[in-house]
């Protein structure tokens, strides 16, 4: 194993080097290549996704799970689409971010440049691989995908399309390498390649986050949990939020973005949660509430502290009813993962204070939090959502993926 890792991270960074010479325009091309080849070859990705989902079906995986996992025409088609969306996107790499004039006529210019190879840790979404291909590659970065083992043959496919695809574009190198080894000592032994690997971004559960920031020598942005919140101001127009909260939660349960918890406040809860619960039954949502949502809504759970911290990724909603916007920003900063959270109101001055005093990534007034998304914000896509604070925030486009040097010139000037 220790032999086939050192090979594979030695020519990511032999290919970085190689990588960083391509022209933004062979870039471009190439990826329009990529966009192409996804479609062209989706009947090779879903034979393959089957293999995945038959096995994840025999193994009694969750239902929120295999519908990551899973693949359709649909869904290749918005993977093709983030590709075309990435190449049609301003290329970072080598624009001067400021300049500066010393007074000894020296020039200093900071410029972005790649950060070099970077290691993608993920489960079951092989739509991340295209994904993370894409803005790596734009962004002339090498990258290290290693997928889990139950997405393998979907994510191995996807890489043979995406590779043919860059040698009819003429680029014979490597550009990514999708790890095809699916022993869990693989991930530990690339963590520990920090001469080789100059970052890493997990994206998965909380588990499998904490495993490789607690095991990986080499900066890691972390993706936590999606403990997304949806705060009823009292000033509301209940159609739009009831509208707003229905699709937060039910329009794709199984992801980050998807609302956990729904905070409403005292006077409009009650013709609220009647509207709610009506809407929620249609789509067979369980609400789990606070003891004041229990006594206005019969028949529904009573919620305890762990579902407050918890990401359902299903059909669950946990629901509290609050005596003021301050309580609902103060339970949000307390339970939540500083993802993304938004205040449905009519009030100003309500949106101001909530967006100011919210510590999260991504704060929303007015529109469905499955809006937290990198392909919705104009980036093309995403490479992940980061909750850290360092050195990326929120939905993760090209910028986030560059870091930048200084590039000093001059004409004879020495120190004295």
């Amino acid at each position: 194993m220790s032999s086939y890792i050192k090979k594979l991270v030695k020519e990511a960074k032999a290919a970085s080097y190689e990588l960083a010479k391509l022209s933004t325009a062979n870039k471009n091309k190439a990826l329009k290549n990529m966009a192409k080849a996804l479609i062209d070859g989706k009947d090779f990705i879903l034979r393959e996704n089957k293999k995945d989902i038959t096995l994840a079906v025999k193994n009694k995986l969750k239902k929120s799970f295999i519908d990551r996992l899973s693949l359709n025409n649909k869904r290749l088609e918005e993977m093709s689409a983030s590709l075309k969306a990435v190449a049609n996107l301003a290329d970072p790499v080598g624009q001067t971010m400021s300049t500066k004039k010393r007074p000894n006529q020296m020039i200093v210019k900071k410029v972005r440049v790649p950060i070099g190879v970077v290691l993608i840790v993920y489960e079951a979404r092989p739509n991340v691989t295209s994904d993370c291909v894409g803005l790596l590659f734009k962004t002339s970065n090498v990258g290290i995908l290693r997928g889990g083992g139950s997405s393998i043959n979907s994510n191995k496919a996807i890489g043979k399309v995406l590779e043919k695809a860059l040698r009819k574009s003429g680029i014979n190198f490597p550009v990514f390498f999708v790890v095809e080894k699916t022993e869990h000592k693989v991930v530990s032994e690339l963590l520990r390649e920090e001469q080789y690997i100059d970052l890493v971004i997990p994206r998965g559960g909380e588990a499998l986050i904490r495993k490789v920031t607690d095991i990986s020598r080499i900066p890691v942005i972390k993706h936590y949990k999606g403990i997304c919140h949806i705060y009823v101001d009292k000033k509301v127009d209940l159609k739009q939020a009831l509208d707003i909260c229905v699709n937060s939660k039910v329009q794709r349960p199984s992801v980050c973005n998807a609302v956990e918890t729904i905070l409403i406040h005292k006077t409009v809860a009650n013709k609220f949660l009647s509207l709610l619960k009506k809407e929620f039954d249609k789509s067979g949502v369980e609400i789990r509430g606070d003891s004041k949502t229990v006594k206005l809504l019969s028949g529904i759970k009573r919620a305890n502290n762990k579902d407050w911290t918890t990401e359902y990724l299903d059909l669950i909603i946990s629901v509290k009813v609050v005596e003021s916007i301050q309580e609902a920003i103060d339970h949000i900063n307390l339970y939540g993962s500083h993802h993304t959270d938004s205040i449905l109101t009519k009030d100003i001055s309500s949106v101001n204070k909530f967006v100011g005093e919210i510590d999260s990534a991504c704060c929303f007034s007015n529109i469905s939090t499955r809006f937290s998304d990198g392909y919705q914000f104009g980036l093309g896509a995403e490479i992940g959502i980061s909750t850290d604070k360092l050195h990326a925030r929120g939905p993760m486009g090209l910028e986030e993926l560059t870091t930048y040097k200084y590039v000093v010139s001059g004409a004879g000037q020495v120190r004295t």
